[in-house]
C-alpha cells in the first residue's frame, strides 16, 4: 500500500510543507519570515499575511521535490494548533479545500504532539514508554508518551514557556530577535556561576518562569545603575548564568519525573531543544542515571512540516480523520 500524505504548517511564523510516503519524509521545505526581527518578537497579522504568500508556492515546491503529483496523495494533514488564530487559519483552510478539490481524507494535528513524534523520522527511535520535555517558545511541559498517539502530560509550565524566557532574557539584554539562540552563543565562552539568579519553587513536576525573567530584570537594573557598561562588559558571563539557571530548572523536574515513574528512555524535543547547553547537560545526566537520550536532527526542532507529516503518518494507519467543519484551535492541548 502506498500512503502519501503531504503535510503543512503554519502555526506561527514558519510556513512549512512536508511530503511522506509510509512513513519516510521525503523533504520538509520551509519559507521563513524574516519581517518580525525588526519588531522584536512575532507579529500575529504579519505572520498571517506573510503565510497567505507563502503557502502555495511551498507546497508547490515540497510536490515537485518529492515527484509527486497531487493525484497521488493519499491524504491531506495540516497544524489544528495550538499556536496564532490567523496563522493557522491559513493552513486550516488550505489543507481543507485541497482535500476537499482531491476527494481524500483530511487529518488534524496537534503541534506538540508532532514535536514529540519527530523523534520517529529517523533512527533511533525512543522505545514506549519513553518521557519527554518539550521546550519552545510556547510550551514546557514533560510527557509521558505511551505510544504514538497516546500521551499524558506529567507537568507544564503554570505562567510563561522556557524559550519565552531565553528571548526575553535577551531582550534585556538588548539583543534582537530572536535572542534565544544568542543567548546560547555567549554562554558558551561565559562563566555559568559568575552570577546567581533564583529559581522558582513550584509543587509536582510544574514550572514556573515568570519570576525568573522579573529577578533577571531587577538584576540588570541595578548593575547599571553602578556601570553604564556592566551588560556590554559581562555579557557572556550574564548569559551563561542564565542559561545555567534555565537549565537547571528544566533538568530538575525531568529527573523527579524520570525517578517517579522509573522510565530511562529521556527524549527532548521543541525549538529550545537545538540549546547547545541543554543537549550538553542532557548528555551529563544521562551517564549518571543511566538514561537513553534522543533528540531529533536540528531541521526537526524548531517548527516544521516534516513533524506534522510523520504525526499525521500514525494518525492515517489510525484512520483518524476530520471532516471539512474542522477548525483551527490557538489553545489545542495534548491530552483530551
Amino acid at each position: 500500500m502506498n500512503i502519501y500524505i503531504l503535510a503543512i504548517e503554519s502555526s506561527c511564523d514558519e510556513t512549512s510543507a512536508s511530503v511522506i510516503y509510509n512513513g519516510k519524509i521525503l523533504n520538509n521545505i520551509i519559507a521563513t519570515q524574516s519581517i518580525h526581527q525588526k519588531y522584536g518578537g512575532v507579529v500575529p497579522e504579519l505572520a498571517s499575511r506573510a503565510h497567505l504568500q507563502h503557502v502555495i508556492p511551498v507546497v508547490d515546491e515540497a510536490l515537485q521535490n518529492a515527484k509527486v503529483d497531487k493525484k497521488q496523495l493519499s491524504a491531506i494533514a495540516f497544524t489544528q494548533g495550538p499556536g496564532l488564530l490567523g496563522a493557522l487559519l491559513v493552513g486550516t483552510s488550505f489543507a481543507k479545500s485541497l482535500a476537499s478539490a482531491l476527494g481524500i481524507p483530511l487529518i488534524a494535528v496537534n503541534h506538540m504532539k508532532a514535536h514529540i513524534l519527530a523523534h520517529f523520522i529517523d533512527e533511533p527511535h525512543p522505545g514506549f514508554p519513553f518521557l519527554c520535555l518539550t521546550v519552545s517558545g510556547g510550551h514546557t511541559q514533560v510527557v509521558k508518551v505511551k505510544n504514538h498517539n497516546e500521551m499524558e502530560i506529567l507537568g507544564q509550565t503554570i505562567d510563561d514557556a522556557v524559550g519565552e524566557a531565553f528571548d526575553k532574557s535577551a531582550k534585556l539584554l538588548g539583543l534582537p530577535y530572536p535572542g534565544g539562540p544568542l543567548i546560547d552563543k555567549y554562554a558558551k565562552k561565559g562563566d555559568p556561576n559568575a552570577f546567581e539568579f533564583p529559581e522558582t519553587a513550584v509543587p509536582g513536576l510544574n514550572f514556573s518562569f515568570s519570576g525568573i525573567k522579573t529577578a533577571i530584570l531587577y538584576f540588570l537594573r541595578d548593575k547599571v545603575k553602578g556601570n553604564p557598561n556592566f551588560i556590554e562588559d559581562n555579557i557572556n558571563d550574564i548569559c551563561a548564568s542564565i542559561q545555567k539557571t534555565l537549565i537547571d530548572m528544566l533538568m530538575g523536574k525531568l529527573k523527579r519525573a524520570a525517578r517517579e515513574t522509573g522510565i530511562r528512555e529521556i527524549a527532548v524535543a521543541g525549538g529550545v531543544s537545538a540549546n547547545s547547553g541543554l543537549r550538553k547537560r542532557l548528555h551529563t545526566e544521562a551517564d549518571k542515571h543511566g538514561w537513553n537520550i534522543y533528540i531529533p536532527d536540528f531541521q526537526y526542532c524548531t517548527d516544521n512540516a516534516g513533524m506534522i507529516a510523520i504525526a499525521a503518518h500514525y494518525q492515517y494507519l489510525a484512520k483518524e480523520f476530520v471532516n471539512s467543519e474542522i477548525t483551527p484551535e490557538p489553545r489545542l492541548k495534548l491530552e483530551g
